[in-house]
């Protein structure tokens, strides 16, 4: 340890020298300016003195015995030299500003460097230039930099260089309390109020419209709808002098521009059910994708469900089966060019289905929209759109395509309250429905006032007839000019054998007016899981009903039939009613939401009571069908509900790169197209609902808790092999690459 010390006494002495060797070797060579030269050789030469006296100080027989008395075997003795290097900075420094000149003031050493505790205190020198040195900071950093923006003065000037000036607390305010109208009016504050609120908010707008109004020679009254479009225009021209873009890239000038390479948008229409299952969300899609395509305005994607073998045998008639997507796509290919006459050019995809048999319907399984690459995710189409997101674990529609339109087709809540406990479980499927519709559509169209109202839906009838039927029709009227008997049969019935598809209420209505109907005879056609039950229940009632098996009613077997009876109340928009219609027939209906489209047709006939359908049946028998007119025919073909379509569904605007809501005009003319994304309160609930919807759906314990097919989270093994699909674990492996 006596080395030790000694060897420490050695570095300061050779210290001492290197820093007199410094000074006297120091020469106007330098590459320092030589302004700084002089000024850096009289600091060294002030210093030299005090690094004496700091050797001496530190070499004092003091510091050896404390060197011996704290130092264990595996101490490590070294000189700090930060402070002499402090010191040379802040001389250094302190020769740029006058202000520092002679701020170096060494005090003597005092012999009180070794405090009560035996520890050695500060070094004066030290402690003097780290104060100053702190003060010289502060004053560059704070008083020079800042010097003349006082009062806010800086942030005045910044918001005076921006060429559109922030929006102020008010104005946000006003926003806030606008976009929470729906939120407000539950707890009963109601529009008026809120609009005073944006009005006094939006003072100096309100200031600049009464300035306007007397300088046009307008009474000086403001309209909150001024104010309004005021509030929209300045958060717009904001966010516009940002260089604001929306999520999906579009600017504010092209609203929802997808990339598109040919000039033509992508429509992609995704259903639940394919051919040869003869149900309405398997032909109807088919047909509006073959009418959309026709126009050759956009391309179109009918993206349908594939079953594997064992569950075809359970769904398509007649034992047919498919042992590839191929075949089934030459089959729907087929049957519908024999149907409209035409080719259709539009794609047909496959994405992995699974029948459930309690539900007499086929659920998606895996993430059905990653089916539809992104380059094509322009416009989606989702037929029953609360049926394909019941268990939807995957990407929201919304966020994948610029403008989705849902499609309702089925009265689900009329099936579930037939069941057991049914008014509960209508109760939870009935929000559910809301939820899952609100979360993933923007766009919801109801066939009929017949389903449940949900949000941002309309009434619309988007659905025709196959194109044959108004040829049987056509057919039909130029037999009647000839002066042919065209219907030679009496009355019918077609659909479906099951108890919810009307054959409760025919039977009941037969068996209560069994007298008053003396001698009519109706002729039953259909197939179905409750075929035994509703034929033992005729018989054991004494009803005159010939039962027949299924078939398609354009079969001509069923040409010569005078009247359709249909008193279906389960219905939303029944297809065979409008068939029957196409081709000139009479329907006897029931007085209800799903056949009020059909009810301004001349050859329909609806009854209100028991007795009212006694008299309508008898009136049908009685007399003869009127033939349609061009427009009636119209009215029932597919180009009309084409037609039809793409205005409710607001897809002509899409289309053309128009929205409503999404321009804010000037007073000048001067038009600012509104971001999309631009956040709503309404919106921001969607994705709230969106994100819960995700995170139940992607639990199986909760999924099988509310009657969703084991494993239908992903797809399975014979679906990777018949669809040629990498397994799940490697589409989304658990890591997120």
């Amino acid at each position: 340890m006596k080395d030790r010390a000694n060897s420490f006494k050695n570095i300061a002495a050779s210290f001492d020298r290197e820093i007199e060797n410094l000074i006297y070797s120091a020469t106007p060579t330098f590459t320092l300016p030589p302004i700084r030269q002089s000024s850096e050789i009289e600091f060294m030469k002030k210093l030299h003195p005090k690094i004496s006296e700091f050797r001496r100080v530190y070499s004092a027989p003091e510091i050896s015995r404390k060197v011996m008395e704290k130092c264990g075997p595996r101490a490590n003795l070294g000189i700090d030299l930060s402070r002499i290097r402090s010191t040379i900075a802040a001389e250094v420094f302190g020769t740029m500003e006058e202000d520092m000149k002679g701020i170096i003031e060494f005090n003597k050493v005092r012999s009180e460097n070794l405090n009560e505790e035996g520890q050695f205190g500060e070094w004066e020198p030290i402690r003097v230039l780290k104060t100053r040195f702190g003060e010289f900071e502060k004053k560059n950093s704070t008083v020079e930099i800042f010097a003349g923006f006082k009062n806010n003065e800086f942030v005045e000037k910044v918001k005076s260089s921006l060429e559109v000036p922030p929006l102020d607390v008010p104005e946000l305010l006003a926003v806030l309390v606008r976009q929470s109208g729906p939120f407000l009016d539950q707890f009963g504050i109601r529009r008026n109020l809120c609009d005073k609120i944006v009005e006094n908010l939006c003072s100096k707008r309100k200031n600049q419209l009464v300035l306007r109004s007397l300088v046009a020679g307008e009474p000086p009254a403001v309209d909150p709808d001024k104010i309004n479009d005021e509030l929209d225009l300045r958060i717009a021209s904001v966010l516009q002098s940002t260089g604001h873009c929306s999520e999906r890239g579009g600017s504010w000038t092209d609203f929802m521009k997808p990339d598109v390479t040919d000039g033509k948008r992508h429509v992609a229409i995704v259903t639940t059910a394919s051919l040869p299952w003869m149900t309405g969300t398997a032909v109807n899609p088919l047909f509006r994708a073959a009418y959309l395509a026709k126009s050759a305005k956009q391309k179109v994607t009918l993206l349908v469900p594939w079953l594997c073998r064992s569950d075809q045998e359970l769904v398509y008639p007649n034992n047919l089966t498919f042992g590839s997507p191929e075949e089934q796509e030459n089959y729907i290919r087929n049957w519908l060019e024999e149907s409209v006459g035409f080719e259709a050019d539009f794609r047909i995809s496959f994405y992995p289905g699974k029948f459930s048999r309690e539900r007499r319907s086929i659920i998606p399984a895996g993430d059905t929209s990653q089916f539809i690459p992104s380059k094509n995710a322009d416009i989606a189409i989702l037929e029953e759109p609360e049926h394909l997101n019941w268990y939807h674990h995957g990407k929201r529609w919304t966020d994948k395509f610029n403008h989705v339109v849902g499609i309702v087709h089925t009265n689900y809540l009329e099936y579930i309250k037939r069941e057991k406990n049914g008014a509960l479980q209508a109760f939870f499927v009935k929000h559910i429905n809301n939820l899952v519709t609100r979360a993933h559509c923007h766009r919801v169209l109801r066939l009929s006032a017949a389903t449940q109202d949900m949000p941002k839906s309309v009434i619309c009838n988007v659905h025709g007839v196959n194109p044959k039927f108004l040829k049987i029709g056509e057919k039909v009227a130029a037999e009647r000019e000839l002066g042919q008997q065209a219907f030679s049969k009496g009355a019918y019935f077609l659909g479906k054998m099951v108890w919810a598809k009307g054959y409760k209420e025919l039977i009941d209505l037969l068996a209560k007016h069994k007298n008053d109907l003396n001698g009519f005879k109706l002729d039953v056609y259909g197939n179905g899981e409750d075929a035994h039950e509703v034929q033992s229940t005729a018989k054991r009632l004494d009803l005159n009903l010939n039962f027949q098996k299924g078939r398609d009613h354009a079969d001509d077997s069923l040409h010569g039939y005078k009247v359709f009876i249909n008193p279906s109340v389960s219905d939303v928009l029944c297809t065979a009613t409008a068939e029957a219609l196409a081709m000139g027939k009479f329907v006897v209906c029931a007085d209800h939401p799903s056949n009020e489209f059909f009810s301004s047709f001349p050859n329909c006939l609806t009854y209100k009571t028991p007795e009212d359908f006694v008299a309508k049946v008898k009136e049908a028998l009685r007399n003869e069908p009127q033939p349609l007119t061009p427009e009636q025919r119209y009215n029932l073909s597919w180009e009309a509900a084409t037609k039809r379509f793409i205005e409710y569904s607001e897809l002509d605007r899409i289309l053309n790169n128009e929205y409503s809501g999404t321009t804010i005009r000037k007073s000048n003319g001067k038009v600012i197209a509104r971001s999309v994304s631009m956040p709503t309160l309404s919106e921001m609930v969607d994705g709230g609902i969106a994100f819960a919807h995700y995170c139940l759906t992607g639990n199986e314990f909760l999924r099988l808790c509310t009657g969703a097919i084991p494993g239908t989270r992903d797809y399975g093994r014979q679906h990777c092999k018949d669809l040629h699909l990498l397994p799940p674990q490697v589409e989304s492996p658990i890591y997120g690459w």
